[in-house]
């Protein structure tokens, strides 16, 4: 088990993710300390960081954006998302995605 990746008894995944918002092109950058490093070519104003973040995540684990839950870090680069519905697999193999 990975420390930027959880798993609750419910099945739903907690990850914690270092964001770099204002980069060339959304993609992972790999690990960053205990965290997942995602690089977003969204800019971090009015919430669009967020809202590209959400959607990358989503898409990156096949899921709907509804399964992606924005839990804490809203202004800050370190962020905690929920996702409900996502394998094990699914959630570690996006470190292989870099």
């Amino acid at each position: 088990m990975s420390d930027w990746f959880r798993v609750a008894a419910d099945g739903r995944v907690t990850l914690t993710l270092h964001i770099q918002p204002g980069a060339k092109k959304t993609e992972i950058a790999g690990l960053h300390g205990d965290a997942l490093k995602i690089r977003l070519a969204a800019p971090p104003v009015d919430g669009k960081a967020n809202e590209a973040l959400v959607k990358f995540v989503a898409e990156a684990l096949k899921l709907p954006k509804s399964a992606v839950n924005l839990k804490s870090g809203q202004t800050s680069r370190r962020k905690v998302l929920e996702v409900q519905g996502a394998t094990t697999e699914a959630v570690a193999r996006l470190v292989q995605a870099e």
